[in-house]
């Protein structure tokens, strides 16, 4: 069965899937099988697998694949509220779609330029260039922050302010290796701790109510 690709992923696997092509046609078959590996090692980094997503009141879902690496207060106060920020690291081995963490509207879309540190570092949430999606539920605000990482340049969002997402719904994705942090009302009541590996749109991370 022909695994999903996600379609920001199309001119990356072409390129060295069009070299393979040129390279057996000039007789080159060593140099035509490397590019080949490359194309199918890029085609895996995209792959967008469909995803049964739970159902249950109140629930919050990983909004990306990866391994929590941080659980901590956040500092911020965009949540006008205590709020908690649960950190996902995300290898270049993990599905890297981005996924809404809960039924909401998306609030606003904000961009912050910055360094590239090494993603799974506490300093990456605040210093490194990222995507900040701010979400308005009846049970209180949520955020989620693309973090790009030392690999990961190029931060994609496909929503939008006042756009409606159902829990589970692909918001965007990071290349190449990154850190998704979720920010939720700190009266919210997590499942998961550090070390815990997840996958976005089916791991519930907690519940608010």
């Amino acid at each position: 069965m022909m695994i999903p690709l996600a379609r920001e992923g199309w001119p990356f696997i072409l390129i060295p899937l069009s070299l393979a092509v040129i390279l057996w046609v000039v007789g080159w078959q060593v140099g035509s099988v490397v590019a080949l590996v490359l194309a199918v090692s890029v085609a895996l980094f995209f792959r967008d697998p469909p995803r049964d997503i739970p159902k249950g009141e109140g629930l919050i879902l990983a909004p990306a694949d990866g391994t929590v690496v941080q659980v901590t207060q956040y500092l911020g106060h965009e949540l006008q509220e205590p709020a908690t920020q649960i950190s996902i690291f995300l290898s270049v081995f993990n599905v890297h779609i981005n996924r809404a963490p809960f039924p909401a509207v998306v609030e606003k879309v904000e961009y912050k330029p910055g360094t590239f540190r090494i993603a799974w570092q506490p300093e990456a949430s605040t210093a490194n260039e990222q995507n900040l999606i701010a979400l308005k539920a009846p049970e209180g605000r949520l955020l989620v922050k693309q973090i790009a990482g030392l690999i990961a340049r190029r931060i994609v969002c496909r929503v939008v302010p006042g756009q409606k997402l159902e829990a589970g719904e692909r918001i965007g994705m990071i290349r190449f290796g990154s850190r998704v942090d979720l920010i939720v009302p700190a009266r919210a009541k997590l499942s998961v701790k550090r070390g815990d590996r997840v996958k976005g749109g089916i791991s519930v991370m907690g519940t608010l109510r």
